[in-house]
């Protein structure tokens, strides 16, 4: 077969088109080259974070919550996993049929390495099947709270790293809305949220700096980014954590003065 430039030259071919971003016949469509582009941009985050944690622990676990079709683990067990003949991928799925279809291709391709659960957030934390320790967690569009119970997870697991690109926040719009007519009255700053569609801008923006302070508070150093591009929107926010173990003095406090002033209050268990 004709090499395609696109494609990394240690990748599996067949891989790639059991996850259809290569045709049967081997070739990109503009629609599956976008697609790789994405996953290859991501795994330009994602690999050097694997490089550090392997200078310290041969054997990395690395958990994917909200795994979907799992192509970020397939792409990331086949560049990495694969020619380090070390590391084990976790997939975490509440759809049985993805869990299931995605088993079948790691034993088809013989990823031995690669594991699929059919997890929620909650039952992950506490099952068995996973360690008591993971180094990196990544949830790649887990919708709304999931991205926090993704969050919950790795704080539980004390994870080194957490890679997030969170997707469709809705739950502080919701508070945002039902409290409208009382914020009016409390802060101009509700100005800010007074337009439906500014309200779920708003609320979308105000949640990932409240899971950054969340991190902070927790002990993590946390970088933001943007990818640019993705198929969900026009623009994607990347949130890298890295755990340092020195919890940024002000954040917890700042986190609850936003709470409290734009009456989030009933969200602080989220952002414990």
């Amino acid at each position: 077969m004709t090499l395609i430039p696109e494609i990394k030259p240690q990748q599996s071919i067949e891989l790639l088109k059991a996850l259809h971003i290569l045709t049967r016949d081997g070739k990109l469509n503009q629609d599956t080259r976008r697609k790789l582009k994405q996953v290859y941009h991501l795994y330009n985050f994602i690999e050097p974070l694997l490089n550090e944690i392997m200078a310290e622990n041969d054997n990395p676990v690395l958990v994917d919550h909200g795994a979907g079709k799992s192509y970020l683990g397939f792409i990331l067990y086949d560049l990495f996993m694969k020619e380090q003949l070390a590391g084990r991928v976790v997939g975490i799925e509440t759809r049985a049929d993805l869990v299931q279809k995605s088993k079948e291709l790691a034993e088809q391709l013989h990823f031995d390495r690669m594991d699929f659960h059919h997890l929620s957030v909650e039952e992950s934390m506490t099952s068995d099947l996973l360690p008591a320790k993971v180094d990196i967690v990544t949830a790649l569009h887990a919708c709304n709270t999931a991205t926090d119970d993704a969050i919950r997870f790795g704080l539980q697991k004390h994870a080194k790293f957490m890679v997030l690109v969170p997707c469709c926040q809705a739950e502080v719009a919701e508070v945002l809305r039902k409290h409208k007519n009382e914020s009016f009255g409390k802060t101009p700053l509700s100005e800010i949220w007074r337009h439906p569609i500014h309200t779920r801008e708003f609320g979308s923006q105000i949640t990932n700096v409240l899971r950054c302070l969340q991190l902070e508070a927790h002990g993590y150093q946390v970088t933001v980014t943007e990818l640019v591009g993705w198929e969900h929107s026009m623009k994607n926010e990347l949130i890298i954590a890295r755990y340092t173990n020195s919890p940024r003095k002000n954040a917890q406090a700042r986190l609850l003065e936003i709470l409290e002033t734009l009456n989030l209050n009933e969200l602080q268990t989220r952002f414990a």
